[in-house]
């Protein structure tokens, strides 16, 4: 009996030892932080080229030290950086997560509505409302959230709203974005129901709205603002820009100086959150910027790309250091990548003799709903009309008793007739749909969010809606980017294996041990 008990005694002190190493085995190979830092529009060529001027800390660090995918790109199209932040953070794609981009049509109101508007929630410091509750699914933060009992800290920081809302995703403990109007960094009451002490103390001393006045944009170094790396010329037009008026703000966030901004308040949120202070993992989302200034074509603005890039190489740099130094450099994981898209420049193709045109939306539709009133009698069958995408109503077809399968398939037959459209998608057809040549488009569709009838215009030509005077460029070519994973002993590798950025989300929740976002069915990175 006696033996009976001191067997029981060892296995059970043997059991309390085994799972005490393997919870210090798990704390010790989990990142105590992970910084995600997303890109927006990010392009390989650019930060190739660039490459003679960046320091040893920074990018280059980056891509010799840590893994690199090289062949990366969205599962769905047309991408923009909502719709790509989204996708990062909940591992799967519009179909899905909702966020089809950053404005959409309401169905109910037949207005746009901005992806992360939320008339429930006020903004604090700031005139804007957000909240994340337009994503559907789960976000890496939440799941972080769930799996540690809500005591991971996540947050996110970017210079613009909707980047900001879609990286904290609906359980972090704040989001914070530059404000348009006075240039404080400001947040939604969703998350921070009173304006922190050290988020006012930051805002005193270093909000873009206390400097702008004085700020001047030039060329970080000699090299930078002498030689155009990427086209290989002299300097031909030497860049100084102030920022005045009642867009400085919005044109600021589109320099290379709020990068700097972006630094400075993840140093100052890491030291006075906590963040990385305990053995449990917290999550920091970053949004860096590395598009054209102020909505200018590429060629227009090469020299400020150029020194986009060595200024985004030397806050990477800042970043980079300062957390390692902080942390340890195996104590913190760095998941670096683009947003997969560049905004498209308005080019003379018509200059060059290259095939181009101009398909008018609403001419578009007034032709379908001529059509269709051919055929069941004059009405109003088309309800309104976004971006590439026309809207029937419901409502009417429901009376007359026509299906949506019917009236769609009519229109696509007029429509795909017309001079300039490429392909004609309807909404049975994308949610019906498994073939490969469609999987992209079909990626991209959100019932709730996107017409009935979506129109793929032909390379080259441009959407117009004469209402709004908004118009959108086709373009069918690929934006090249990386993803780069750095830090928390990954050894360096290069993989040019094509890869798909929904995989990033299940590769971060492997690494700290928690369960992907709740719609992601991709594999880990590795």
């Amino acid at each position: 009996m006696t033996n009976k008990y001191l067997y029981i005694t060892l296995l059970a002190v043997l059991g309390i030892t085994s799972e005490a190493m393997a919870q210090e085995t798990q704390s010790r190979n989990t990142p105590r932080l992970v910084v995600n830092i997303t890109i927006d529009q990010l392009r390989s060529d650019y930060l190739e080229a660039y490459t003679p001027l960046y320091s040893e800390g920074g990018l280059k660090r980056l891509l010799t030290e840590g893994m690199v995918f090289t062949n990366v790109s969205f599962p769905f199209t047309p991408v923009d950086r909502a719709s790509a932040i989204a996708n990062i953070l909940t591992g799967t794609t519009p179909y899905y997560n909702s966020i089809v981009g950053s404005r959409w049509l309401n169905r109910e109101t037949l207005r746009p509505v901005g992806c992360v508007d939320d008339p429930k929630f006020t903004g604090m410091l700031t005139a804007e409302t957000a909240s994340p509750s337009s994503i559907s699914t789960s976000t890496l933060g939440d799941e972080l959230k769930v799996a540690t009992g809500g005591k991971a800290l996540v947050y996110a920081i970017a210079p613009f709203r909707d980047a900001a809302v879609l990286s904290a995703g609906h359980a972090a403990d704040g989001a914070l974005w530059i404000d348009d109007v006075y240039g404080d960094w400001c947040s939604s009451i969703y998350y921070l129901m009173n304006v922190p002490d050290w988020l006012q103390s930051f805002n005193d001393r270093n909000a873009p709205g206390r400097k702008i006045s004085h700020v001047t944009w030039e060329p970080q170094t000699t090299a930078s603002g002498s030689f155009n790396f990427f086209l290989q010329t002299e300097n031909e037009k030497p860049f100084k820009h102030q920022f005045t008026g009642y867009q400085r703000f919005s044109n600021y966030k589109q320099s290379a100086l709020v990068n700097a901004d972006v630094t400075e308040m993840a140093k100052q949120c890491i030291s006075a959150t906590g963040m990385g202070a305990d053995k449990v993992t917290d999550l920091l989302c970053l949004t860096y910027y590395a598009g054209p200034f102020g909505h200018q074509s590429m060629t227009d603005c090469q020299m400020e790309l150029q020194d986009t890039y060595v200024r985004l190489d030397y806050e990477l740099n800042r970043l980079i250091t300062h957390v390692s130094q902080s942390f340890g450099a195996g104590n913190v994981l760095f998941v670096v990548t683009g947003t997969g898209y560049s905004e498209v420049e308005a080019a003379d193709y018509a200059r060059f003799r290259i095939p181009t045109g101009t398909l008018n939306i609403n001419r578009t539709a007034n032709l379908m709903n001529m059509y269709l009133g051919a055929i069941w009698g004059q009405d109003n069958y088309v309800e309104s009309i976004f971006r590439n995408q026309i809207f029937l109503n419901h409502r009417l077809l429901e009376t007359k008793k026509i299906s949506i399968g019917e009236a769609t398939s009519r229109a696509q037959e007029i429509i795909a007739m017309m001079s300039g459209v490429r392909n004609v998608y309807t909404s049975l057809q994308l949610l019906t749909s498994q073939s490969l040549q469609t999987e992209k488009i079909r990626n991209a569709f959100n019932p709730q969010r996107c017409g009935d009838i979506i129109i793929e215009a032909a390379p080259g030509w441009k959407i117009l809606n004469e209402d709004t005077q908004e118009s959108e460029m086709q373009v069918a070519s690929f934006t090249q980017f990386p993803i780069v994973i750095f830090g928390a002993g990954i050894h360096a590798e290069r993989i040019q294996t094509p890869v798909t950025t929904d995989r990033i989300a299940p590769t971060i929740a492997r690494s700290i041990h928690i369960r992907a976002p709740n719609a992601c069915s991709s594999e880990p990175l590795f």
